[in-house]
C-alpha cells in the first residue's frame, strides 16, 4: 500500500481503501446475525493469530526479528478450513490492524490490511465449502466445520490458498493502479507470481494444523505445527537478509573504484550486463549466471590500489606507468579473497586480462588454462571499454567494436564468448544504462548485424535496470545518448589495462 497519500481528501486510492472496508464489514456481519456461530473457538484463533504477528514487533530480549519476514497467514488459513467464512474473517481482524507499517497515515494502513485479509478469508472460506471441504458453506452444527477425510481435502484447501492470495495481490493491484496509475494487469502479475507458491504452502500447514485440531490429539497438537512454520518463515527471511548484504557489499565496492576514475562511472554495470548476456547465450543459469554477472561488475575492484593520477591521466601511459596499472587484477583478487559468495568470480577478477593467445598478464595464461568466467568478462570489458568515452579515448560505435573481437577473436579472445556477445547483441540489441552525464554510447537495435552500420539514434534505458538487481545509477540522471563516430581508430582491446 505504498501508494497511499498522506492526507485524507478525495482520491481514487481512499475510495478503493473504502470499498474494500465496506466490503469487509458485510462478509463479517453474518457471523453476527448467526447464533451458531463458535464464538470460543473464533476468539480462541484470533488470538493466536494476532499473537503471530505481535512477535514480529515485540521478539524475546536480545533477539532480533529478521526483516522481511512477512505475514505468518497459518493460522488464518486454519480459521479458514475449521470456520464459517464470516467467522474465519473476523479472525483476520485482530492481525491485520496489528501489522506493521512504516509509512503515514498509519491507522489508515492498518485498517486496510485488516479489510484486506477479511476479504480474503472469507473468499477462501467460500472457495473452501463450494469445493467439498466442508460439510458447508455456512456455519455448521459443531464447533467446528467437519473436514473431509485428509487426503480428499488438500485439494480443496489448496484451491483456498490460491484464492486467499489471489484477493490479496489483486487488492494490492488495484490501490497500486489508483495511487501511480498504472495499468491493473501490470501491478498485479509480479505480486502474484512472487506471492502464489508461499500462500499455498501457508495454506498446507493451515491445513495440517486443523486436521491435528480436529484430531484426538487437540489444540496442543495443532500448535505444535506453527514452531517449524514458522522457523522456515525465519530462515527464508535470513537468507533474503543475507543476499541483501551481499549487495551492499558490491555496491560498496563498486561506488569505491568509481570515486577514485569518473570515466569508469557505470563501466562495472555495463560489463556485468554483457557478461551476463554472453553467459545466457552459452546456457548458464542460476548461480552460475549470477556469478558471472557479479565477476563483471567487480573486475576492475583492485583500481583502488592504483593511484588516482594514473587512472584518470589524459594521454598515453609510460611502460612504468602501464606496469603499475596492470597489477591491479591481483590487488582486486587480495581484496576479495575473504568474500566467500562470490566464489569463481575472484578468478575472474584476477584473470580478466588474461590473453588466449598467451600474451596477457598477470600470469600469462593460454587457452582453456584461462577459466571460463575470466573469459567471458575479457571480451565484455573490452567491448564497454571500446563503445565508451574516456579520457584517452573517444567511443566507438557498437558493429564497429564487435567487428574488432571478432578480429582479434583467437588470438586475444576466446571465440566462443566472441560469437555469444556478438549473437546475443544481433538479436536483443545493446541497452545498457548510462550512469553519468559524461558518457555516450550508441544503441544498436535487435536485429541489426554485427557487421553492418545502423544510423545513430537516441533510446530509453532498458526497463530491467542495472546488470546486478539493488545496485543505484551512480552520478546524475539516467539518460542514452547518441554516440559520434570515433575520429581514428583505437588499438584492439579498447586500449588502456
Amino acid at each position: 500500500m505504498r501508494g497511499l497519500p498522506p492526507a485524507a481528501r478525495p482520491d481514487p486510492v481512499w475510495a478503493v481503501v473504502f470499498c474494500a472496508v465496506l466490503a469487509a464489514s458485510a462478509c463479517t456481519a453474518p457471523a453476527f446475525a448467526d447464533s451458531g456461530t463458535p464464538w470460543p473457538a473464533v476468539a480462541l484463533l484470533a488470538v493466536l493469530y494476532l499473537g503471530c504477528e505481535l512477535v514480529r514487533l515485540c521478539p524475546l530480549p536480545g533477539k532480533r526479528v529478521p526483516e522481511g519476514i512477512g505475514s505468518f497467514f497459518p493460522v488464518l488459513l486454519a480459521a479458514v478450513f475449521l470456520l464459517p467464512p464470516a467467522a474465519a474473517a473476523l479472525v483476520a481482524l485482530p492481525g491485520g490492524f496489528a501489522q506493521p507499517v512504516v509509512r503515514r497515515p498509519a491507522r489508515v494502513r492498518r485498517v486496510w490490511h485488516a479489510a484486506q485479509q477479511a476479504l480474503a478469508a472469507w473468499a477462501a472460506g467460500r472457495t473452501f465449502g463450494l469445493l467439498g471441504g466442508a460439510t458447508s458453506a455456512g456455519s455448521p452444527p459443531a464447533p467446528f466445520a467437519e473436514l473431509p477425510h485428509f487426503p480428499y481435502a488438500l485439494l480443496p484447501a489448496v484451491a483456498a490458498a490460491a484464492v486467499f492470495c489471489l484477493v490479496l495481490t489483486a487488492l494490492d493491484a488495484c490501490v497500486l493502479a489508483a495511487a501511480e496509475r498504472r495499468p491493473l494487469r501490470a501491478a498485479w502479475r509480479g505480486p502474484l507470481g512472487r506471492s502464489l507458491v508461499p500462500h499455498c504452502v501457508h495454506g498446507l500447514a493451515g491445513l495440517m494444523m486443523a486436521v491435528l485440531w480436529r484430531s484426538p490429539y487437540g489444540l496442543p497438537a495443532a500448535l505444535l505445527v506453527l514452531l517449524p512454520m514458522y522457523i522456515s518463515c525465519w530462515v527464508f527471511a535470513q537468507y533474503h537478509r543475507e543476499r541483501a548484504a551481499h549487495q551492499a557489499t558490491i555496491r560498496a565496492l563498486v561506488q569505491a573504484v568509481e570515486l577514485k576514475d569518473r570515466y569508469t562511472r557505470g563501466h562495472g554495470e555495463r560489463v556485468g550486463q554483457a557478461s551476463a548476456m554472453i553467459a545466457r547465450e552459452l546456457g548458464m543459469d542460476g548461480d552460475r549466471l549470477e556469478v558471472v554477472r557479479i565477476a563483471g561488475i567487480l573486475h576492475d575492484v583492485g583500481k583502488i590500489g592504483v593511484p588516482t593520477r594514473l587512472l584518470r591521466k589524459d594521454g598515453p601511459l609510460t611502460p612504468e606507468e602501464r606496469r603499475i596499472i596492470e597489477l591491479h587484477p591481483e590487488y582486486g583478487h587480495e581484496m576479495v579473497r575473504g568474500i566467500g559468495f562470490l566464489g569463481e568470480a575472484r578468478s575472474a577478477i584476477l584473470h580478466h586480462h588474461e590473453r588466449v593467445d598467451g600474451s596477457g598478464y598477470p600470469y600469462g595464461l593460454t587457452g582453456e588454462q584461462i577459466p571460463v568466467p575470466a573469459r567471458v568478462v575479457a571480451v565484455a570489458d573490452a567491448f564497454d571499454a571500446m563503445t565508451s568515452t574516456r579520457s584517452y579515448s573517444r567511443a566507438r560505435p557498437v558493429p564497429v567494436a564487435l567487428a574488432e573481437l571478432e578480429r582479434c577473436a583467437g588470438a586475444h579472445f576466446d571465440p566462443v564468448m566472441v560469437r555469444a556477445l556478438v549473437e546475443a547483441i544481433g538479436r536483443d540489441g545493446w541497452h545498457p544504462v548510462v550512469t553519468a552525464d559524461e558518457d555516450d554510447l550508441q544503441v544498436i537495435p535487435a536485429g541489426s548485424a554485427p557487421g553492418r552500420a545502423a544510423a545513430p539514434a537516441a533510446a530509453a534505458p532498458e526497463p530491467g535496470g542495472p546488470a546486478l538487481s539493488g545496485l543505484p545509477a551512480q552520478g546524475a540522471r539516467t539518460r542514452v545518448r547518441t554516440v559520434h563516430p570515433p575520429k581514428g581508430p583505437e588499438p584492439d582491446g579498447g586500449g588502456r589495462p
